[in-house]
């Protein structure tokens, strides 16, 4: 039997209740995410799955749990952590009358990169989403498959050993989709441990080795995609997600 390859991310026990929520956003995670795999987080919508990586990617602070990156208690050693994690978050953070370029050299300077690191750093990666020959142009004008790969760009910049990706091909365009697919396998491939939220049950199943589904701040099952899809009714994940969560609508 091999062994596991080397935990990149451990969190345990993670609770976190906003506010005046009557419920708690985050129950009891659990997660353990391992060098070069992708782990499918799928849930809808209030299922939790942002608050999580809110608070693993540092920008949150649960208030029960422990995580840590490559044996970094987060908190403990916030400003090392941050440099070895990457986050792409749902929402496209760029300044949008800025070109990408310039976002690129602004947001490398933020993560400690300058001088000849950043300008191939920035170079290597507008040619790895594609957007080489879009360097200059603002983000104001960009479509929106082109603002996701820009946003993209950020979050793989200082390339990270940790990659957080919350929903990166929501509302685009299939051809920037395949394009972000290949770009997140190559990754993995490298080595790169990604955590991934997505609605999309056929991504889960083309990119995630393992996922979890939650609902209510906790995870339902978990396991092997391979697993999950014995699971489901007619061996599909979408069936599976249905079962577990139900069909009401979520307009949250």
């Amino acid at each position: 039997m091999s062994a596991s390859p080397p935990t990149a991310l451990l969190a345990e026990r993670l609770t976190h209740r906003y506010p005046g929520s009557p419920q708690p956003a985050l129950d009891g995670l659990d997660l353990h995410l391992y060098e070069g795999e992708i782990f499918g987080l799928l849930g809808p919508n209030g299922a939790g799955k942002t608050t999580a990586i809110s608070i693993l990617s540092t920008l949150l602070k649960p208030d029960g749990g422990t995580v840590a990156v490559k044996g970094l208690d987060i908190w403990r050693h916030k400003k090392a952590v941050r440099r070895i994690i990457g986050l792409v978050p749902q929402e496209i953070a760029l300044y949008p009358t800025l070109s990408v370029r310039e976002n690129l050299r602004f947001f490398g300077k933020l993560q400690g990169l300058c001088g000849s690191r950043l300008r191939r750093r920035i170079e290597a990666t507008l040619a790895a989403v594609g957007l080489g020959q879009r360097a200059d142009q603002r983000i104001v004008t960009f479509s929106g498959g082109m603002k996701r790969r820009a946003n993209l760009a950020v979050g793989l910049l200082h390339d990270p050993p940790v990659l957080f990706l919350d929903e990166p091909t929501v509302g685009i365009d299939a051809q920037s989709r395949q394009l972000i697919l290949e770009r997140i396998e190559a990754l993995r491939d490298r080595g790169t441990a990604v955590l991934y939220t997505t609605h999309y049950m056929e991504e889960a199943q083309r990119l995630c080795t393992r996922a979890a589904i939650m609902d209510q701040g906790r995870i339902l099952t978990q396991g092997s995609v391979d697993r999950l899809l014995a699971q489901g009714p007619g061996g599909d994940l979408g069936g599976l997600f249905l079962h577990l969560t139900g069909k009401q609508l979520r307009d949250t």
